[in-house]
C-alpha cells in the first residue's frame, strides 16, 4: 500500500508533469465526492451530498446564486457528472497536454488550463444572462461541471502551436491536429442548442482562450506568466559574460523562442533546423527546471 502511494504521490508531485498532476486533483476531487455519495444514497436513501455540492460547488448561471457562492467559477472546473464525463475528460487531458507540455515545457500548463476554464465559465454566464436567448426557466436552472473548458483551452493551444502535428487516431490512421481541433469545434457550435448548451458555451469559450493564448504567447506577451512563474524553481548559480550576466546552461533568449514557435505554427515541427530543435529542448528543460 505504501508503495502503491509512493508512485502516486511520485506522478502527483515530482514527475514535473502538471498535466499528471491536473489528473490526479480531477481523480481525487471525484473520489472524494461521489464515494461518500453513493454510500449515502445507499444506505440512507438520501442525497444530501449532492444537494450541497450542486448548490456551493456547481457554477450558476443565475446571478444571485452565483454571488452568494463566487469562488464557484474556479471549482465548477474539478467536478464531473459522472464516470463517464471524468473519463472522457482526462484521456483527452493526457492526449494532448503531453503534446503540449512536449513542446513548451510543464509550467504553463496549469495558468492555462485554469485562464481557459475561466472564460468558459464567463461565456456561460454571460450569455445564459441574454434573455433572448435563454428563457428564465433555463437561466435559473442553468448549473455547470466538468473539466472541459479548460482542457479545450490545452487542446486548442495544441492544435494552434502545432497544426500540422500528425497523431494516430483509432480506425482513421495519422491526422493532423488543426483537423482534430476543428472537428471538436463544429461539435461544440452545433451543440449550443442542444441539451448541453452551457457546457458547450464553456468549451467555446475555453477554445478562444486556448487560441488567444499562443497567438500572444508567439508575439512575445505570455498571458499566464503568473503561473508560469509560480510553478518554476529558480536556479541562483550565474556565469559572467561581456554583457552581464547570463544564467548556467545558456538559456535560449525569449526572441529566439518566439521566432521558433512562428515558425512551428507556419511550417510545423519538422522545418526545424538542428538548432532550432536544440534551442527548444533547451527552453522546454529550462520550464521543468
Amino acid at each position: 500500500m505504501s508503495t502503491l502511494w509512493q508512485r502516486i504521490q511520485y506522478r502527483m508531485l515530482r514527475s514535473g508533469s502538471r498535466v499528471s498532476l491536473l489528473i490526479w486533483i480531477n481523480v481525487i476531487v471525484y473520489l472524494a465526492i461521489n464515494i461518500p455519495s453513493t454510500l449515502e444514497k445507499f444506505i440512507f436513501h438520501s442525497n444530501n451530498i449532492d444537494v450541497f455540492i450542486d448548490g456551493h460547488l456547481a457554477l450558476h448561471a443565475y446571478l444571485p446564486v452565483l454571488l452568494r457562492n463566487p469562488w464557484t467559477p474556479f471549482t465548477y472546473m474539478f467536478m464531473h457528472a459522472g464516470i463517464l464525463h471524468i473519463l472522457i475528460n482526462m484521456l483527452w487531458l493526457y492526449w494532448m497536454g503531453q503534446i503540449f507540455e512536449e513542446y513548451l515545457g510543464t509550467n504553463r500548463t496549469i495558468g492555462l488550463y485554469i485562464l481557459g476554464g475561466l472564460v468558459g465559465a464567463f461565456l456561460f454566464v454571460l450569455f445564459y444572462n441574454i434573455p433572448t436567448l435563454f428563457t428564465t426557466q433555463d437561466l435559473v436552472g442553468g448549473k455547470l461541471v466538468g473539466a472541459s473548458a479548460g482542457i479545450m483551452a490545452i487542446i486548442v493551444a495544441t492544435g494552434t502551436l502545432l497544426p500540422d502535428y500528425e497523431v494516430y487516431v483509432l480506425l482513421i490512421g495519422a491526422v493532423r491536429l488543426k483537423w482534430i481541433v476543428l472537428f471538436l469545434i463544429i461539435l461544440d457550435f452545433f451543440g449550443i442548442v442542444g441539451f448541453n448548451a452551457g457546457g458547450e458555451l464553456s468549451h467555446l469559450g475555453g477554445a478562444l482562450f486556448g487560441f488567444i493564448y499562443i497567438k500572444q504567447l508567439q508575439r512575445g506577451t505570455d498571458m499566464v506568466t503568473f503561473f508560469t512563474k509560480l510553478f518554476k524553481k529558480r536556479s541562483k548559480l550565474t556565469v559572467a559574460t561581456k554583457g552581464g550576466t547570463t544564467p548556467t546552461g545558456k538559456k535560449p533568449r525569449q526572441e529566439d523562442i518566439d521566432r521558433i514557435l512562428d515558425k512551428i505554427s507556419q511550417s510545423g515541427y519538422d522545418s526545424l533546423s538542428k538548432q532550432e530543435k536544440e534551442i527548444l529542448f533547451r527552453a522546454s528543460k529550462d520550464n521543468e527546471s
